[in-house]
């Protein structure tokens, strides 16, 4: 009975050789013939693929200057060439994984028909070469990778990690057949220093680049024999073989790898003796690997990194490419400006300060491109709220919901001049109460109308000694609301409105009255139109005069991408943080921008430049601050603080430098903000205005970041726009 059960497993094993060596070589043929083919073309494609395409690599972030401030990436991951991985490396991978590695040709007949027998009788048994090894974990850590934070992709690629890994014949047969392509496409050290990239060290570590430096701090180049034996033992089962949480099983794998060396005749016996009385010599605690988005930027820089996420994501990138394309990112962040700019805004308001935040924008003028300089909150960028950290993109996004005051005044400003109805120099009313014979919506002290309809009606700040009139200049320096209400009804809201969006408040005006994406089918106030649409000329309505006291929700960047629109001639640029980008192999990226335009007239753009020239003066809203800071550059400037003192803003530039600083509440409420020593708190009555915080957060950088370059001169007024009626 032996003997016949001896004879009829022979005939079994050859038999079963016969069918593996005809799947793995030859497609089937009759009624499967079309299946095979299709199936044959995906292993060429697949094995064509792993000779070609590099596994997913870390996208670097720098400043201007080309210094590293963040990484962004899903695999750590640092490519390795074959010539930069040590011998021993090799060795200790080689000896425990496949020992006949550089004798076969992708496949160990011997290792596969007994793994396939035993796969036929219900148990596993592993016998795959490097190669096919590197075809499994290429299957599973980069085709099968999840390529979005969707339900639905996240659960596609759980499916082809299964299957790349599923006990059967079948599974087997591709991964020899892929392996078998693929050593006529690569040398044995292309394969394995390919596997040695791909292969996960635990904990989010791929590739003996990343492993070697977050476990030992050395370059793969670096690795003795007992780092190298402890790597390559836990490719094999990462979990367990965790040298932090498991560090008794690392080490007898460990050792096993260099008893392994031994039986290969890579290593000598004493001296695997000598690596087995070593430490595992790891890094204390956990493996010292950088952050993987743009915490790892840190408390300055990380509010700038997230403005570049999002800015590559709206101009056409996905977030996977983004994260794994190993791309190079040199960003326009001047760091000294953007500390400088930190440093300000958190003199004056504490970062624990609860909810309140302190912001400065940076912005370059430009006609051929507006870089953003620097992004700068009172708050540190981060997770941890408890210590004032926060995420959200304070100084770029549309987060100040209180508005932005009498700074919107420019906007009132610039459509008169454009429409004629005032220069620069040109003598505006300003009376000390107003009731509009154009607008509506007012509150129940202002006269009715019509029935069920108020006029809207105003008054000057309390306190304030306005004359009856002034220039458009001085007004602008001092800010009377009476009299931009009456330049908006002889502008014409649309014009008014229009000014905003063309000069810089492109996303704000996009927004609804919440400051988020509108929702066209919401029933909520406010959620279901834009800015514009809500602020603007309608059917029986011509617009809200509120605007011009800037209520609504806004942008910091935006409103110093403004003061640039003006500084630099009229010429609107989008507020881009991006220098250069190119790709895992040098070379140039293009990435989609909107194109600059030319939003208003040069001379329009001037003059109003030299309206704005006076508000640092004596008389201006934020002349003690600028004397306080021992201001002395040309410079254009207009404060803005909103209803009970809730937010306030200051937007200004020089030629060189334009930018906006904003107090506001970024989780909002009712009330105002008070100015206390050394920072600023919520109020019931609030004593804030633009003149104050907002002026100081902006001349105290400033002047630290201007010292030492040329003071430059504001442009000339056009006569066309210095009265009104030439």
């Amino acid at each position: 009975m032996r003997k016949r059960d001896g004879l009829f497993k022979l005939v079994g094993l050859c038999l079963l050789a016969g069918v593996l060596v005809a799947g793995v070589l030859f497609p089937v043929v009759g009624a499967a013939g079309v299946v095979s083919n299709r199936a044959s073309e995906t292993v060429d494609s697949m094995s064509a693929d792993l000779a070609n395409e590099p596994p997913p690599l870390v996208t670097s972030v720098t400043d201007s200057a080309g210094n590293q401030i963040a990484t962004l990436y899903k695999q750590y991951r640092i490519p390795t060439a074959p010539d930069q991985i040590s011998d021993a490396m090799k060795w200790a991978l080689v000896s425990v994984e496949d020992r006949r590695f550089y004798e076969h040709h992708g496949v160990d007949w011997k290792g596969t028909i007994r793994a396939a027998v035993s796969t036929s009788g219900g148990s596993t048994q592993g016998a795959s070469t490097l190669t096919q090894q590197y075809v499994k974990n290429y299957l599973i850590n980069v085709t099968n990778r999840p390529k979005s934070d969707s339900e639905e992709d996240i659960n596609a690629a759980k499916m082809g990690q299964a299957k790349a890994q599923e006990v059967s014949i079948a599974r087997k047969l591709k991964e020899a057949r892929i392996a078998i392509q693929l050593e006529t496409k690569m040398t044995k050290e292309q394969i394995l220093a390919g596997y040695l990239n791909v292969v996960e060290f635990s904990r989010q570590i791929y590739g003996i680049g990343a492993a070697a430096q977050t476990y030992f701090g050395v370059q793969a180049k670096d690795l003795n024999v007992a780092q190298s034996a402890l790597l390559a033992g836990i490719v094999n089962n990462p979990i367990v073989f965790d040298p932090w949480r498991n560090p008794e099983k690392a080490k007898e794998r460990r050792d096993l790898v260099l008893d392994r060396m031994v039986d290969n005749q890579k290593l000598a016996k004493v001296d695997a003796d000598k690596a087995k009385a070593e430490p595992l010599g790891v890094t204390p605690g956990a493996p010292k690997k950088p952050a993987a988005n743009c915490t790892g930027a840190g408390t300055e820089n990380g509010f700038f990194c997230q403005y570049v996420e999002d800015y590559l994501l709206k101009s056409g990138m996905t977030k996977d490419d983004l994260y794994t394309g190993g791309y190079t990112i040199r960003t326009s962040m001047d760091q000294k400006a953007n500390h400088e700019a930190k440093v300000s805004a958190e003199s004056q308001v504490n970062k624990k300060q609860k909810n309140v935040a302190n912001t400065l924008s940076l912005v370059r003028p430009g006609k051929e491109k507006h870089e953003v300089v620097a992004l700068a909150a009172n708050r540190d960028y981060g997770p941890d709220a408890a210590a004032g950290q926060t995420i959200f993109g304070l100084p770029s996004g549309v987060y100040n919901t209180g508005g932005a005051g009498s700074s919107y005044k420019i906007f009132t400003a610039a459509a008169a001049l454009k429409e004629g109805k005032a220069g620069i120099f040109s003598n505006i009313q300003v009376p000390g109460s107003y009731s509009s014979s154009v607008f509506t919506g007012g509150g129940p002290s202002c006269p009715t109308v019509a029935r069920g309809t108020r006029a809207y009606c105003l008054s000057n700040n309390e306190g304030s000694n306005y004359p009856s009139s002034m220039s458009l200049q001085s007004a602008l320096a001092t800010s009377p609301n009476t009299g931009f209400v009456i330049l908006e009804e002889q502008a014409g809201m649309g014009s008014v409105v229009d000014m905003a969006s063309k000069l810089g408040m492109r996303e704000t005006m996009a927004s609804n009255l919440g400051g988020g994406t509108v929702k066209p089918d919401s029933k909520e106030p406010g959620e279901n139109v834009s800015q514009s649409t809500f602020f603007g000329p309608k059917e029986n309505s011509p617009g809200q005069g509120s605007f011009t006291l800037g209520p609504s929700p806004l942008s910091g960047l935006e409103l110093a991408n403004v003061a640039a629109t003006i500084l630099s001639g009229g010429k609107w640029c989008p507020p881009t943080p991006i220098g250069q980008v190119t790709d895992r192999d040098g070379k140039p990226k293009q990435i989609t921008e909107q194109p600059c335009e030319q939003v208003v007239e040069e001379g329009l753009a001037n003059s109003l430049a030299v309206g704005m020239s006076k508000d640092e003066q004596p008389g201006g809203t934020s002349a003690a601050a600028a004397s306080n800071a021992g201001w002395t550059r040309p410079l254009i400037g207009k404060t803005g603080t909103t209803q009970e003192n809730g937010s306030a803003t200051f937007v200004g530039g020089t030629p060189q430098l334009a930018g906006a600083a904003m107090v506001f509440r970024p989780e909002g409420g009712k009330g105002g903000l008070c100015d206390v020593p050394g920072t600023v708190i919520t109020c019931p009555k609030g004593t804030m205005f633009g003149g104050r915080t907002p002026a100081r957060t902006f001349y105290g950088a400033m002047n630290k970041i201007m010292e030492g370059q040329e003071v430059a001169q504001l442009p000339p007024s056009d006569p066309k726009y210095e009265r009104a009626g030439r």
